[in-house]
């Protein structure tokens, strides 16, 4: 178990991703607590229920937001290193976890919790969680810091790959392959696929720039993708989430 205690002390320990690494912890388990929460209310068992004052519905992103703010201020006004840091962390973990868990519903500003909308909030959590985990086991896009001791040629090239590097993220966002470019942002190679291959029809990059005859073919494209992958996207959305309304 070298490797562990390797990662520990130089990514955690010295590295100072304690609070992100708790942060993290905090994300998955709060997001895992609330989806078995409100998967119970919705079956009518155990003792959880809805919470409703004066004829409005609480929704769990409004404590989520509450929690959000104030561990970000915590964060941003406490001394580093302290415990101050390490708690704002676990708030800033359980506030996003609330907040992305209803993000359908703020994005549509509808309650789609339980539809096939609603199931953009899985998408958005998944990703956020593995963006997240790659950062706090020290996966980063930007290890610059690395580049110290080496000469100023070769420093050069690094920032310049790395800028070339984040256009070709924006161009895979730009094509709608948002969880293609975040995933870009920590493993290159899926980026670089992303940002040449034909963009979804309904996507900016395609609205803007293809033909008539190329949008034909990225339409055909998506929709191959979409009978292929959707349906076993729609089980772990199910499996994650619950089974979305009808």
């Amino acid at each position: 178990m070298n490797w562990v205690d390797t990662w520990w002390h130089d990514e955690v320990v010295y590295g100072y991703k304690g609070p992100l690494l708790l942060s993290f912890t905090a994300f998955v388990v709060t997001f895992v607590a609330t989806r078995t929460i409100t998967r119970m209310i919705r079956a009518g068992k155990g003792p959880f229920h809805d919470i409703d004052n004066g004829g409005v519905h609480m929704h769990h992103s409004t404590p989520g937001v509450l929690i959000l703010i104030l561990g970000a201020f915590m964060a941003v006004g406490s001394p580093s290193q302290t415990i101050w840091i390490y708690l704002a962390g676990v708030l800033v973990g359980i506030g996003a976890s609330l907040v992305l868990d209803e993000f359908a519903m703020l994005f549509r500003l509808q309650d789609v919790y339980w539809s096939q909308e609603g199931q953009m909030s899985l998408n958005v959590v998944t990703l956020a969680a593995g963006c997240v985990g790659l950062a706090a086991v020290g996966i980063s896009p930007v290890k610059l810091d690395r580049l110290a001791d080496v000469s100023t040629a070769a420093r050069a090239v690094a920032t310049a790959w790395l800028g070339i590097h984040l256009v070709l993220v924006v161009i895979t966002a730009l094509k709608g392959k948002y969880p293609t470019a975040l995933i870009g942002l920590f493993f290159g190679p899926a980026t670089w696929f992303g940002a040449i291959r034909l963009a979804r029809p309904t996507s900016p990059w395609a609205r803007k720039r293809y033909a008539p005859e190329k949008l034909g073919r990225a339409q055909q494209r998506a929709a191959a993708i979409d009978a292929k992958w959707g349906p076993v996207r729609s089980r772990w959305d199910s499996f994650i989430g619950g089974t979305p309304a009808a």
